[in-house]
């Protein structure tokens, strides 16, 4: 028998990854907040010892502590969200979100009070007008698909909305945000990818946040998508306990590469109801950037950012390695910790 998403404490029960006296405390959980795990996840990755993967998907009672810092909606979507379905916080970009479901429900997600198995996601009727949205602002660049995880709607869905776009003159790039192919690489075939080559520049940005995560099938995935020719990228979460040392985040963006993946976000931790035992310090993150820094490839290097509370967006916030000391004047500091003077030798600015 084919076996199914995990999404309630009996199937947890069934699987031995929570105890029977854990029931109750996991109840309110799952009553609060979703859950749901693929047989990809449960066969594989919840299976890795001492990686602190399970704590991605498993829910805990640790949900339930909520700090006075943390918000249902921790980056500010909503007073961004002129219609249902668009979020439009950069002049030339949006997020257009059809879904409200993922297959699965990561337990430090920034949405986390707003997607799950109860949500149907925009209508046809709603989709039409946030399509329209779309059509009618001339400085719209790129559309971001996100949600909800997009990969989970059909082929056949996933065509309409993207040639929809495609005919739209002013659309040069539709992106993908998407955890499909590290925990339901089933979901990625020749039918799905044919669906999203009908726009001639579609990208793709992988969710993943350790190297485990990308076993055989997955990678086996990711190289069809790339023989393909469709740009794939990264984003990942800073996870206390997870994947907050060096060593890991190096696996990680090499074995990313390695897979034609190019790394392009680390977030830092949002501050959604319920995630602070899986935050670290900006300290830390930027101490972890720096030592990534020099030892390990540029290519290997990604943008580590903050989505700022209340809605103004994302900000960069790695290490710094430039002081200002007089004009024109800066004492840099070089990989090994060593400073040097650097001064600027231009022309200056000519007065319009």
């Amino acid at each position: 028998m084919k076996k199914q998403t995990v999404r309630d404490v009996k199937g947890l029960l069934d699987n031995n990854v929570i105890t029977p006296g854990q029931s109750d405390e996991i109840n309110q959980v799952i009553r609060k907040f979703s859950v749901a795990i693929t047989p990809h996840v449960m066969d594989t990755l919840l299976q890795k010892e001492g990686s602190g993967l399970s704590r991605q998907f498993l829910p805990s009672v640790a949900e339930l502590d909520e700090s006075s810092a943390e918000s249902s909606d921790p980056i500010g979507d909503q007073s961004h969200s002129p219609v249902p379905g668009i979020i439009h916080r950069y002049e030339d970009r949006l997020l257009l979100n059809v879904v409200q479901t993922c297959a699965v429900y990561c337990r430090y997600c920034f949405r986390r009070e707003n997607v799950g198995s109860g949500n149907a996601g925009l209508t046809p009727s709603q989709l039409e007008h946030a399509l329209d949205y779309i059509r009618a602002d001339s400085n719209l660049w790129e559309v971001i698909l996100s949600g909800g995880d997009p990969l989970t709607l059909s082929p056949r869905r996933l065509e309409y909305i993207i040639s929809q776009l495609r005919d739209m003159a002013h659309i040069g790039i539709v992106r993908f945000h998407t955890r499909v192919p590290t925990v339901a690489p089933e979901k990625i075939n020749n039918e799905l990818i044919a669906a999203l080559k009908q726009h001639p520049a579609v990208y793709l940005v992988l969710h993943v946040n350790h190297p485990d995560e990308l076993t055989p099938p997955v990678c086996e995935k990711l190289s069809l998508l790339a023989d393909a020719g469709i740009p794939l990228l990264s984003q990942s979460v800073l996870l206390r306990n997870i994947n907050d040392n060096a060593d890991v985040l190096t696996r990680l963006f090499r074995k990313l590469l390695v897979n034609r993946v190019k790394p392009y976000y680390l977030h830092h931790g949002d501050l959604a109801k319920g995630t602070r035992h899986f935050r670290t310090s900006i300290a830390q993150g930027q101490a972890l950037m720096k030592e990534l820094r020099g030892p390990v490839s540029g290519l290997c290097q990604p943008h580590y950012v903050l989505d700022l509370p209340g809605g103004a967006g994302k900000v960069p916030i790695g290490p710094q390695y430039l002081t200002t000391t007089g004009e024109n004047t800066h004492t840099v500091e070089d990989v090994a910790g060593c400073s040097h003077c650097y001064v600027d030798d231009c022309l200056p600015v000519e007065a319009e």
